[in-house]
């Protein structure tokens, strides 16, 4: 079994310095990258959650935090918008 590295106080999840990072970010040049690392680093935890039975804390903050970034990317980074597949 591996140990998770010990997180700082005002860090509650190991993914959300690469969001802090992307959200801070104040050059276009590199918004993209760290939102592309965000975005990496939620989707690995995820993974790691998704053996869990019942519905972890985390992963309702790793489904906010993944809207953050789909705001940025359409704001910020000119993506277009996602059509909801459930609204057909």
């Amino acid at each position: 079994m591996t140990k998770e590295p010990p997180q700082s106080p005002e860090t509650t999840y190991l993914w959300q310095s690469e969001l802090d990072a992307a959200l801070a970010e104040g050059d276009p040049k590199t918004l993209r990258q760290r939102v592309d690392a965000a975005e990496a680093a939620l989707f690995q935890r995820s993974q790691a959650l998704a053996g869990t039975t019942l519905r972890h804390p985390e992963q309702e903050a790793i489904l906010a935090a993944m809207r953050t970034l789909r705001a940025i990317q359409r704001e910020k980074l000119g993506y277009p918008r996602l059509n909801n597949l459930n609204n057909k």
